[in-house]
């Protein structure tokens, strides 16, 4: 992820594309063959354990397709799997896991709203006891948190680059046909002409609306939009919701070195996902 976080100009000018001039094309071939073997090690010792009469379905997703594809169709084979892992790896790994990263962060680093979320899981689920799927639409502040995170840090703060279809005039500027363009998340969420106080992390802006991050508003994309939205979508939001309201109800929490809110480090570091500049270090508390 870092590597393909870092800018590379054969990017923006296709001419320099064959020489790759600052390796990161030969260096993510070797990062995606190394990936590509793992996950076909892991495939084979999955089909080698499958030929036990001991062997026990564990019914999940490599189950599954292995399934599919020892039924004899056609349209799926091993190296679609593999592509496929890797997809999921790559874009469900740093997303969710730096998503739920900042959302403590900012939570800790503003006591008020650790108290509010605190008092209406106690008040919903009751201290200390696990949160069920059914449970999330019933913790209204949870979800504002949660979207007020991904407008402030998106996980990926620059969206799948789009190609224009013809040359359009837009805002002032003209784009030519087959120009590359993409959409700036991160910096939609800090617009101030469309959010107040963009910088404040406010997750208040967002109860009793009906903003969501399903791409219908345009001011909170995280995930794009259309078509081509992320498909991880739904399986990310569940995510996110389980586990950030699962460690706010299960455990308080202190920073580590005594540190106050205040001398909380929230600077960012650029890459193909927006991570903490310096990482979240935190105690658990037992309740």
């Amino acid at each position: 992820m870092v590597e393909a976080g870092k800018p590379n100009l054969a990017d923006y000018f296709p001419l320099l594309r064959k020489m790759d001039p600052q390796g990161v094309r030969r260096r993510m071939t070797v990062h995606s063959d190394n990936l590509l073997k793992l996950f076909g090690n892991m495939m084979d010792e999955r089909q080698q354990s499958r030929k036990s009469p001991d062997y026990t379905a564990s019914n999940d997703v490599l189950d599954t397709l292995l399934d599919i594809i020892e039924g004899d169709i056609e349209e799926l084979n091993k190296d679609h799997i593999k592509h496929l892992f890797l997809v999921l790896f790559v874009a469900g790994t740093d997303t969710t896991s730096n998503t739920l990263e900042w959302a403590m962060a900012e939570v800790l680093q503003n006591p008020h709203v650790l108290l509010k979320v605190k008092k209406e899981l106690d008040q919903v689920i009751g201290k200390g006891k696990p949160i069920e799927e059914s449970d999330i639409n019933s913790l209204p502040y949870l979800q504002a948190i949660i979207k007020e995170t991904f407008r402030m840090h998106p996980p990926v703060p620059l969206l799948l680059p789009r190609r224009a279809g013809s040359d359009t005039d837009l805002c002032g500027f003209h784009v030519p046909e087959g120009s590359q363009v993409l959409v700036n998340a991160w910096a939609i969420g800090r617009d101030s002409s469309i959010w107040e106080n963009p910088n404040s992390f406010m997750p208040e802006r967002f109860l009793g609306s009906e903003i969501d991050v399903k791409g219908r508003d345009f001011g909170l994309i995280p995930f794009g939009a259309g078509r081509r939205i992320c498909p991880g979508l739904p399986l990310a939001n569940r995510m996110l919701y389980l586990m950030l309201g699962s460690l706010i109800n299960s455990f308080d929490w202190k920073l580590e070195g005594g540190i106050s809110p205040k001398e909380m480090n929230m600077e960012e570091k650029f890459g193909l996902t927006v991570q903490m500049a310096e990482p979240l270090q935190v105690i658990p508390v037992v309740i």
